[in-house]
């Protein structure tokens, strides 16, 4: 995809969350008072808040902040398509997530691999968009410059799993000089702050005398922030428990799109995929063609007859056929692994189900089935001389199709629930050499034991086999009767075990259609419930972090209560979205190396009774030497940690946590940049935006703002680009 592609699947998929809602409260206060608003900025927020729409002019604001409208239709790329550079990812991992309505962003070193003037353009922005849209976001740094550091408002300081200093920015040097350390006047703050936790600098900024230094651990600076009045202040509330303010900003549903948007959204990407990915299948189709002709030229027709000798050549090339078609569908295993980082991101966003991504994933690669299975069949069946009959021939093209898309279900299950290429191909030749041997051809059912009949029935190559043979042997050009008074096809088939009746070869279609639904439904389920064994994936904790979660999860928007606001100051509402963490503790299992070690506990602890808050806005810098605890914690925060135990209480708005619906609202920025590598930015946000559109917009608002912006240039031009 293209970094457009990739925008507008991204802003699609996150929809446009009460975008439509403001804007229509906003135009009849507008309307009411007597108020014409600027015509940019009119036109500009009907665009954004346009609900279904595969673009959206946020997209080209996003890119234009981020510098990436230079490289808005290059692909993204991977390491065999040249696309992006390190910086550009970067900044479009972070588009991904800022072009959606999400009001609380964590962004873990976006810095990386950026030059110090982008950091501070990106910074500069973030800055303006949390002070006057409100919103709440912590950025983790590892060592900004003093521009970039200057651009906070807040400072989170951690070190070894605590927390050392939590408070405004221009505060934290004050602390310091009160536990006894003093920044000298060149000294770059956010190197001091970093510095005074290393063993080996920390005496350098002692204020006393040399003889009375000791060294004092994140440990002790930890527990006097604790006792010093910036620390105690963190105990104190910032908003009422379950205020109407915080449910109107939180999110109720799992997903933004209804089931039906959903699939029409994800359906459209698979579609444009594949289109991205056709040389693939026209290479694979021309393979398969080439083979097709020299399958014909080994059984040429000229040479064959109907004759016992030559039926088993016939038994031999049509059991060729099946082969062929099956291993013409490997390909489908490595296109799958390749975007399974990608869908395991999207998916721990709740951009969309695993359904909605497998159903249209599978459905449409039936034209493909088709297509090879037709080019296959047009080569070989009258070259090597099968029988001339039209219906015949249409039987053996409908079996071959089927049998294609069983195996290549199959092999997207076996991706999906290996996720890996060694793994998967491995799993894959061993289902092979299954299916070979008890196919009925390889190990004919009469020389099979009375105990392995089993595989024979399990096999979906069996039903192919015997679909095509009852096809093929049981035309009346194979019905000359031998001296031992059988017919030459039943006595080929008699010898394979696949003698059966006609009706057999509609219960072998029927078997492979049960075995497509069967891996169809085991591929969504490896999609649902596989964890990737990659790290980019979020889900929610194993401790849930309140009880209250599963009964606060039922609370449903009330009404905004505006009718009373004086129409005299027009103002936008804003929804403020305030996250507050109370002794927050995260431990590991130890692991066994640790263990032999001699590490006293089973448990290794990694977060400390962390107590903290994050402001609306106001924006916040997480800051700490590698291995501080930065990632650790924003995981902890953005329920993106699936191992491990979780303590402590963290509340959204006053409310308890809930992972599934906190996500709806929540932009996680991560170290790693995963992008699907066909897909453009703008799609890739348009979808994403679409399908995070909340489901309570009623059908009159969601008709309301389409008709406004159908009213302008400006609608009509986007959707022409």
């Amino acid at each position: 995809m293209t970094v457009r592609e990739t925008l507008d699947f991204s802003s699609r998929c996150q929809g446009v969350g009460r975008r439509p809602k403001i804007l229509k409260e906003v135009s009849a206060r507008e309307s009411a008072a007597g108020i014409i608003p600027d015509a940019d900025i009119d036109i500009y927020m009907k665009a954004i808040s346009v609900e279904a729409s595969k673009r959206s002019l946020q997209t080209d604001y996003i890119l234009k902040i981020l510098g990436l409208e230079i490289c808005a239709d290059t692909m993204v790329g991977d390491a065999m398509i040249r696309g992006l550079s390190g910086g550009q990812k970067k900044r479009l991992t972070t588009a991904e997530m800022i072009v959606g309505p999400a009001r609380a962003y964590f962004m873990d070193e976006i810095s990386n691999g950026l030059d110090s003037s982008t950091t501070f353009q990106i910074i500069s922005c973030f800055q303006q968009l949390t002070n006057i849209s409100e919103y709440t976001m912590v950025i983790s740094l590892l060592q900004p410059t003093p521009e970039v550091f200057d651009l906070f408002d807040d400072l989170i300081l951690m070190a070894e799993g605590k927390i050392i200093y939590h408070g405004p920015r221009n505060e934290a040097l004050n602390f310091f000089e009160e536990c006894g350390f003093i920044c000298p006047e060149r000294k770059e703050v956010a190197d001091f702050l970093q510095e005074i936790l290393s063993c080996k600098d920390q005496q350098q900024y002692w204020s006393g005398p040399n003889e009375s230094y000791r060294y004092i651990s994140p440990h002790e600076l930890s527990s006097m922030f604790k006792e010093n009045h910036r620390g105690r202040k963190l105990e104190e509330p910032i908003v009422s428990p379950k205020s109407e303010l915080g449910k109107e900003a939180l999110a109720f549903n799992k997903y933004s799109l209804q089931k039906l948007e959903m699939f029409k959204a994800c359906g459209a990407r698979e579609a444009l995929l594949m289109k991205r990915s056709m040389f693939v299948y026209v290479f694979k189709t021309g393979q398969l063609a080439i083979i097709a002709l020299v399958t014909m030229s080994v059984f040429l027709r000229t040479r064959m007859t109907t004759d016992f000798t030559h039926a088993t050549y016939y038994m031999g090339a049509l059991f060729f056929s099946i082969l062929m078609i099956m291993l013409n569908g490997t390909p489908e295993i490595s296109m799958q692994i390749r975007r399974l980082p990608s869908f395991y991101k999207q998916k721990s966003y709740y951009f969309y189900s695993s359904w909605a991504y497998a159903i249209p994933a599978s459905v449409l690669k039936v034209p493909v089935s088709i297509l090879d299975s037709l080019v296959w069949i047009c080569i070989t069946y009258y070259g090597i001389g099968y029988t001339a009959s039209v219906s015949r021939f249409f039987c053996q093209f409908l079996m071959l199709c089927f049998v294609h898309q069983s195996v290549t279900s199959l092999y997207r299950f076996i991706a999906s629930y290996f996720q890996t290429p060694t793994a998967s191909f491995f799993y894959l030749f061993l289902a092979l050499t299954f299916f070979l041997m008890f196919g009925g051809f390889t190990l004919p059912k009469p020389s099979m034991p009375g105990w392995l009949n089993w595989g024979f029935w399990i096999s979906p190559m069996t039903y192919a086999e015997i679909g095509t043979v009852i096809n093929e042997f049981q035309a009346p050009r194979w019905q000359k009767e031998t001296i031992q008074n059988i017919t030459i096809g039943n006595r080929i088939l008699i010898n394979h075990g696949l003698y059966y009746s006609w009706h057999f070869y509609w219960i072998s279609i029927g078997a492979l259609f049960g075995s497509i639904i069967l891996f169809y439904i085991a591929f969504g389920l490896a999609l649902d419930y596989i964890t990737s064994i990659e790290e980019y994936h979020g889900s929610r904790p194993i401790k849930r972090l309140c009880q209250e979660q599963e009964k606060d999860s039922n609370i449903r928007k009330e009404s905004d209560g505006h009718s009373n606001i004086s129409r005299a100051k027009m103002t936008i509402p804003v929804m403020e979205l305030p996250i507050t963490f109370h002794n927050l503790n995260y431990y590991i299992d130890t692991p066994p190396e640790m263990l032999k070690q001699g590490y006293p506990t089973k448990r290794l602890q990694l977060l400390n009774n962390i107590t903290g808050a994050l402001r609306p806005g106001v924006l916040s810098a997480l800051m700490g030497v590698s291995g501080a605890g930065k990632t650790t914690l924003l995981d902890v925060l953005a329920g993106r940690k699936t191992g491990g135990y979780i303590e402590g209480d963290i509340r959204i708005g006053g409310f308890p946590k809930v992972q599934e619906t906190f996500v709806r609202i929540l932009g996680y920025c991560e170290q790693a940049d995963i992008h699907s590598p066909q897909l453009t930015v703008e799609e890739s946000v348009t979808y994403s935006a679409w399908l995070r559109l909340p489901s309570h917009v009623d059908k009159k608002t969601r008709s309301v703002c389409p008709l406004e912006v159908g009213t302008t240039q400006t609608y009509t031009d986007f959707n022409n680009r």
